[in-house]
């Protein structure tokens, strides 16, 4: 790719449940903060459909976008992954540059690691000539930058399995994000992967939709709302 005029495009990749959590699909320690014990829930309905999507998403060069959390789960596991089933994926994260979006001051020590302060060092880093940029977990970065227009893309890998709590892609800060489904598949295993362009917020209440009811009933009910006895 001629990187010389052409600014990067993020995609955002995430498994997640029916109920949309996002956390610990890895293992069973990856990330049980808030008491979540379901950790490495992907694995019992893994198949070739969903290796298929990750081997596109993976393919070519790119960087990587991190939140500080997922950035610390990486960097304590690819860079000393041996097996050599994982060998072409930690050489493959090594090389990409990982821009850490963090508010904190913690050493970045994996090779090719950057800071970002903000929301502003993504725009700034997105309009830039360079590879793509691929996020992974870091289920905290997406309500700031989806309201900020700067995904591109979000292919979302959704499993028939319903975990109850945890941390969830999109979380408290989530603005009103209309989307356009441009592909999809279905696994033998019932997992649903999907491509989505964001596509703005909703369009204003419209004239066709049906008419507020004002009937007794209904204006009592509204009365129950405002004192909070509904």
């Amino acid at each position: 790719m001629d990187e010389t005029n052409i600014a990067r495009k993020i995609t955002g990749a995430a498994f997640l449940s029916l109920d949309g959590v996002i956390q610990a699909p890895g293992g069973p320690i990856e990330d049980p903060t808030g008491g979540f014990e379901e950790g490495g829930w992907v694995f019992s309905l893994w198949d070739e459909q969903v290796s298929e999507t990750l081997g596109k998403l993976f393919a070519g060069e790119y960087d990587l976008l991190l939140g500080r959390r997922t950035y610390d789960i990486f960097a304590a596991y690819w860079p000393y992954a041996e097996e050599p089933e994982n060998r072409p994926m930690r050489d493959a994260f090594n090389a990409a540059n990982k821009y850490v979006l963090t508010r904190g001051d913690q050493p970045l020590e994996w090779q090719n690691s950057h800071r970002l302060s903000g929301v502003d060092d993504v725009a700034r880093l997105k309009a830039e000539p360079g590879r793509d940029l691929l996020i992974q977990g870091s289920s905290t970065l997406y309500p700031a930058l989806l309201a900020a227009g700067l995904i591109d893309e979000l292919v979302t890998m959704t499993y028939p399995v319903i975990l109850g709590h945890g941390k969830r892609l999109f979380g408290d800060g989530t603005t009103v994000t209309k989307l356009e489904m441009t592909g999809h598949r279905v696994t033998n295993q019932g997992a649903i992967i999907a491509y989505w362009k964001p596509d703005g917020g909703l369009p204003p209440y419209p004239s066709e939709a049906p008419i507020a009811a004002t009937s007794d009933r209904e204006i009592e009910r509204r009365k129950r709302m405002e004192d909070g006895s509904w």
